[in-house]
């Protein structure tokens, strides 16, 4: 920082000599130009300063009985303070205010000496002019603070969005080819049933056109042989004796598709939760069967799935966080897996918690990753693939539900993660449901 920094500081005072008496210090602390101050300096022939005198000092001086009479034509260097605050002019703010406050006695009865760099008295500078102008950095720097506290929290918000629309994304992506299954036979049937049906259409045509033969007065029985002709060939092609079973089958594939669609919309349902309350009494294990619904599409070619539910008691908990902390454990422990695995999924009760364990048999973590998984932006995913924002995400959702969620993990064995929710509902989530 450059000398300008102590330049409003700066007070510029004539300094006395050394051999200036007593009496005449003390007349001058008397006058008008020097009430402001609480000393005054005492230099040397060079200009350089050898202390401050105090009116404090002279004070109790002339206090005294006689105190003129004694000590009025005494040299001032009798009574001053030979070893000053002094500071340099080139000397930054900051590094000044250390200096002095370090130093400084109280009660505060001098001022301090402010010198150039080759050390010759400039001026003094008041303790109080010292204050003033820290508070009024601190002031600028409290702005400056605030400004980027501000833009850090809007970062901070637009990346916790960003990982939230990444993972919609991947589930909405999910649920898409997971529908396009059964949507794609339930089409396929309808395009059989409209295939069916069509000779159907035709046996009526050539029905109706015999009873209309049969109807007609003139009718001769060349054209009634036609029209029993036609008719008998229509239903040849409709084969009624097959018919039947072919439209049982094809119907009962179009039900068994549609609830299959009908599952999946029930479980994006109960994952997102979109018709709930923010927060309510859940059952945990339904929060497991609605995520792995969702999950199935991105985990079902690399694991299987194994559940161990317990009996569990209904918690108090904003289901949806909880769907959400539960979709990025089974993503993230397919994503670990080098060939097909296992994931194991585990909920039981304790006496004042609720448990639930995500434990896979992929590659593992060592200690150098497993002590930074749960930092913000921090990922071993590839450039491009991840924010490094999903545990850190989870383990806020599990704070502020008042849990836990922990991790263990052994390299080439695979990871655990377990979470404890309290019975007792956190004091964040205390809304009605």
């Amino acid at each position: 920082m450059s000398s300008s920094a102590l330049a409003p500081l700066l007070r510029p005072v004539v300094a006395l000599p050394a051999t200036m008496s007593i009496s005449d210090v003390a007349d001058r602390l008397l006058t008008a130009e020097h009430k402001a101050f609480l000393s005054l300096p005492v230099v040397d022939d060079a200009g350089r300063p050898l202390g401050l005198v105090s009116r404090y000092r002279l004070q109790d001086i002339f206090m005294q009985r006689f105190g003129r009479d004694l000590w009025g034509r005494r040299p001032v260097v009798d009574v001053m303070n030979p070893e000053p605050l002094i500071v340099s002019l080139e000397t930054g703010l900051e590094e000044a205010a250390r200096q002095i406050t370090g130093q400084l006695q109280y009660p505060i009865t001098e001022d301090f000496v402010l010198v150039d760099g080759a050390g010759r008295y400039q001026g003094l500078g008041t303790v109080l002019d010292l204050l003033k102008a820290m508070e009024v950095r601190v002031a600028q720097r409290n702005r400056v603070l605030r400004r980027a506290l501000t833009e850090l929290r809007e970062s901070q918000t637009q990346l916790v969005q960003a990982e939230k629309m990444a993972s919609l994304g991947q589930m909405v992506a999910g649920v898409a080819h997971e529908l396009n299954t059964p949507l794609g036979y339930v089409k396929n049937n309808v395009e059989l049933l409209r295939e069916l049906i069509a000779p159907l259409f035709e046996l009526a045509e050539a029905q109706a056109a015999l009873g209309d033969c049969l109807s007609a007065a003139d009718s001769d029985g060349q054209a009634l042989a036609r029209a029993l002709e036609s008719a008998a060939q229509a239903r040849d092609r409709v084969a009624p004796e097959l018919l039947a079973g072919d439209l049982e089958q094809l119907f009962a594939d179009t039900r068994y598709g549609l609830g299959q669609i009908g599952e999946l919309v029930v479980g994006l349902k109960d994952f997102a939760r979109l018709d709930r309350a923010m927060s309510e009494e859940v059952d945990l294990n339904d929060c497991v069967r609605s995520t792995l619904v969702i999950a199935r599409n991105g985990i079902k070619d690399k694991v299987e799935v194994l559940t161990r539910l317990g009996e569990l008691p209904r918690i108090a908990c904003a289901p949806s966080q909880i769907n959400q902390v539960l979709l990025n454990l089974l993503n993230n422990a397919a994503q670990a897996m080098e060939r097909f695995g296992r994931i194991l999924v585990k909920t039981w009760a304790e006496p004042d918690a609720l448990c639930l364990s995500v434990q896979d048999d992929g590659c593992g973590m060592p200690p150098e990753v497993l002590k930074r998984i749960f930092d913000p932006f921090y990922t071993t995913k590839p450039v491009g693939q991840g924010t490094g924002l999903g545990l850190s995400i989870s383990f806020k959702i599990i704070q502020d539900h008042g849990g836990s969620i922990q991790v263990a993990s052994e390299v080439g064995r695979g990871t655990r993660f377990l979470i404890r929710l309290p019975l007792t509902q956190a004091a964040s989530l205390q809304r009605s449901a």
